[in-house]
C-alpha cells in the first residue's frame, strides 16, 4: 500500500492579501516536492460535508463564515475575521477541500486502501475553535478528522500529534472534556496565540511539551523521546493524526526554533513505528505552519519519506 498525498487546486484560491506569510505558494513547493516520491499515490481532496464539519464547528457560525465569503467580482475581495485571518473569493472551498482531504483520508486507510496519507492542503487549521476563526485557520482539519473517525467507528480512541511552532490551541480547546482524544503537542513558549502550559491537562487527556526560543533538535527530540511518544503509547490509540507544522524549522520566519530537516524525519520515523505497533500503521497527517518556502519543501519531503519507510 501506498502514502496518499492529498490536495485540490482549489486550496489555492484563498487569499488572504499581499504580504501575508499564509500565502498559495506555500501548498505548490510542497506539493512539487513529494508528489513524485517513491511510494506515494497523489488523489484530489474532496469537499468536506456539513455533517463532518458540524460534528466540530457551531452551526451558526459557519453559516455566518458562509455569509462573509466576498464573491469573485467583489469590490472588497477581502474580510477580515481578525488581524491576521481572512475570507476572499474561494476561501470556504479552499478550507472545505482540507477537512475533506483529512476525512476521505481517515476513510481510505481505514478500509486498508491505503497505508497512511499527508494532505497538502490550506489554509491551516489548528487554531481555529469551535466557533472562532484566528491564525490564519477557519476550519480545524484534524478536529473535524478525528469526530470523523469516532462517527464512523473507525476509531475509538485517536491521539493527535502536533508539532507545530505554534501551540495548537483550537484543536486542545475542542478536546479537552473528551478523554477518547489524546492532544499531544510541543511547540515554543512565548509564542502565539499564548496557550500551551504544561498545567494545561484538560480531562486528563493534554499533554503540551513547550520549548524555549533557541530550543533545537536535542530539546525537541527530548521533549517526544521521554514524554509525548510514551504518553501516546499509553494511550494505545487506534488511529494517529499529525499537525505536521514545519514552522519549527531554523529557517522560518514565524519562530525561533532550531530544528531541522532530519528532526522531521525523526519524529515521524517515531510516530510511524508507534502507530505500527499500536494501530496498524494508520496515520494522516495534514499540513499546518511553515512559512519559509524552501524549509517547508525539504522538511515535508524528509516527513514523507519516512511515513513511506
Amino acid at each position: 500500500m501506498k502514502t496518499l498525498i492529498l490536495h485540490h487546486d482549489d486550496c489555492l484560491r484563498h487569499d488572504p492579501g499581499p504580504g501575508q506569510p499564509e500565502r498559495a505558494d506555500r501548498a505548490t513547493y510542497v506539493l512539487d516536492a513529494v508528489r513524485n516520491l517513491p511510494g506515494t499515490e497523489l488523489l484530489p481532496a474532496p469537499l468536506a460535508s456539513r455533517e463532518q464539519i458540524q460534528r466540530v464547528h457551531d452551526r451558526t457560525w459557519w453559516d455566518r463564515l458562509l455569509q462573509l465569503e466576498p464573491d469573485e467580482g467583489s469590490e472588497d475581495r477581502r474580510v477580515p475575521l481578525d488581524w491576521d485571518t481572512f475570507l476572499s473569493p474561494g476561501s470556504i472551498a479552499a478550507t472545505l477541500r482540507g477537512s475533506g482531504a483529512v476525512c476521505f483520508a481517515v476513510d481510505q486507510i481505514s478500509a486498508g486502501k491505503a497505508k497512511n496519507a499527508f494532505c497538502v492542503t490550506r489554509p491551516p487549521g489548528h487554531h481555529a475553535e469551535t466557533a472562532n476563526a484566528m491564525g490564519f485557520c477557519l476550519l480545524n482539519h484534524v478536529a473535524i478528522a478525528a469526530r470523523h473517525a469516532l462517527a464512523v467507528q473507525a476509531a475509538d480512541h485517536v491521539a493527535i500529534i502536533d508539532f507545530d511552532v505554534h501551540h495548537g490551541n483550537g484543536t486542545q480547546a475542542i478536546f479537552e472534556s473528551s478523554p477518547e482524544v489524546l492532544f499531544v503537542s510541543s511547540h515554543q513558549m512565548p509564542l502565539y496565540p499564548g496557550t500551551g502550559y504544561p498545567d494545561e491537562t484538560g480531562c486528563g487527556n493534554i499533554l503540551n511539551l513547550p520549548l524555549a526560543p533557541g530550543a533545537g533538535s536535542a530539546e525537541f527530540r527530548s521533549a517526544w523521546a521521554h514524554m509525548g511518544l510514551p504518553a501516546v503509547q499509553k494511550f494505545a490509540p487506534d488511529l494517529i493524526i499529525v499537525s505536521a507544522g514545519f514552522d519549527a524549522h531554523e529557517r522560518d520566519p514565524l519562530g525561533q526554533l532550531e530544528l531541522k530537516d532530519e528532526d522531521y524525519g525523526w519524529i515521524t520515523d517515531e510516530i510511524r513505528a508507534l502507530a505500527e505497533s499500536a494501530c496498524g500503521g494508520k496515520v494522516v497527517s495534514n499540513l499546518e505552519g511553515g512559512y519559509d518556502l524552501e524549509a517547508l519543501a525539504t522538511a515535508s519531503t524528509a516527513h514523507v519519506k519516512a511515513l513511506t519507510a
